[in-house]
């Protein structure tokens, strides 16, 4: 699995790029810096990009339910972005695991994605 975390728009919102599959280490790896930036701004706003990305590892989806409990009233915004209709799905199944406003953008739409993150 490849995962890259990083802040975009002078900070209005974190990007996470997804490829692969999912892993229990890949939480370990940006699980901290999650945690760091609800620490430092309370609620944040997750752009998640997801490139021929397949899932989850059995532990990963472990990882997930965890993270899901430990930030649901963390996320203000959640715009996910990917190239399958299993992955449009994804956003309907999120809604009750978080109070954020989620939506997903197939992968042509990214800068609208971007544009509706920084919206307030």
């Amino acid at each position: 699995m490849s995962v890259t975390l990083h802040e975009e728009a002078g900070g209005k919102y974190v990007a996470i790029d997804l490829s692969g599959k999912l892993t229990a280490a890949d939480y370990q790896h940006f699980g901290g810096e999650i945690d760091r930036l609800v620490q430092r701004d309370g609620k944040i706003r997750l752009l998640c990009l997801m490139h021929d990305f397949h899932g989850w590892t059995a532990g990963a989806l472990w990882e997930d339910i965890k993270f899901d409990f430990k930030h649901f009233n963390h996320l203000q915004k959640l715009a996910l972005v990917g190239e399958s209709k299993w992955e449009e799905g994804m956003a309907v199944f999120c809604k009750p695991f978080t109070t954020a406003k989620i939506r997903y953008f197939d992968r042509a739409k990214v800068d609208e994605a971007k544009a509706w993150l920084e919206a307030d």
